[in-house]
């Protein structure tokens, strides 16, 4: 999934278009699930043939969950991820993040909400090469419209807090792994989104770089008090969430463990 289809755009600096003077609006709490998939269907042709991935899933994660979706490769994993954020749209069934009908919204209005109450981090990090760490960081709050000195000064913070302080500079051509994963996790963070969307986020690290990147994830989602959707084929990496959904032949067969 690129950074472009997350509305994310490659400016090659942070003055590239002209500010917004008010926040965007957070949405409201949801009484109930913050997170909701309606019996969900999805297919994708390949060919002259049509492949079923989501068969009529229902799915319900409340605000403050941390839940693993997990699967083999090529499940529907990312599939799920893609229809939360409006990047696809399901071809039955209802996607709804918080009070919004997610799969009824038009293309602009989806990019709207990706902007304001979504964060991404992705396995292969996909930052801008053109931006550096402190940039980076600062671009979903430039888009959402919400880019200021105290937002400027909570991002600063943040990286301080995942031991980036001395790389604010720093292009991401010169960074390790971890560090872009860290880089990332900032980022998806940055805006103050009610719901982070991780997609396989250790699954290009070396393990011991895996678990402390790990680690730091889910310190900042607690300590901030996020919703976090993480597809992972790990059961390592699945077992330190709340709860873990499995998703086989198009269908989850499987829901363990419950809200913390």
């Amino acid at each position: 999934m690129p950074a472009a289809e997350a509305g994310v755009h490659h400016p090659r600096g942070l003055n590239a278009r002209k500010l917004m003077s008010n926040p965007s609006p957070q949405p409201a709490q949801a009484a109930g699930p913050l997170v909701e998939l309606r019996q969900v269907h999805k297919s994708f042709q390949e060919g002259l043939s049509e492949r079923r991935v989501l068969d009529g899933v229902d799915l319900s994660i409340g605000a403050g969950e941390t839940v693993a979706l997990v699967g083999r490769s090529g499940s529907g994993k990312s599939t799920v991820l893609h229809l939360i954020s409006g990047i696809d749209l399901p071809d039955q069934g209802s996607v709804h993040l918080s009070d919004e009908r997610v799969s009824s919204l038009s293309s602009e209005q989806r990019t709207r909400l990706r902007r304001r109450s979504i964060g991404f981090v992705f396995q292969f990090f996909n930052l801008i090469p053109t931006l550096n760490v402190e940039e980076n960081v600062l671009l979903p709050m430039e888009l959402a419209g919400r880019l200021d000195g105290e937002s400027r000064d909570r991002a600063r913070e943040a990286l301080e807090q995942m031991g980036l302080a001395d790389r604010l500079g720093a292009f991401p051509d010169v960074l390790s792994g971890g560090e872009q994963q860290r880089v990332a996790i900032v980022r998806a963070l940055a805006h103050d989104p009610p719901v982070l969307l991780a997609d396989e986020p250790t699954g290009n690290l070396d393990q011991e770089t895996a678990d402390r990147v790990l680690e730091l994830l889910l310190d900042q989602v607690k300590r901030r008090g996020k919703t976090l959707l993480m597809a992972t084929h790990s059961q390592a990496v699945a077992s330190r969430l709340d709860r873990r959904v499995r998703l086989h032949r198009g269908r989850f067969d499987g829901d363990e463990g419950s809200p913390s």
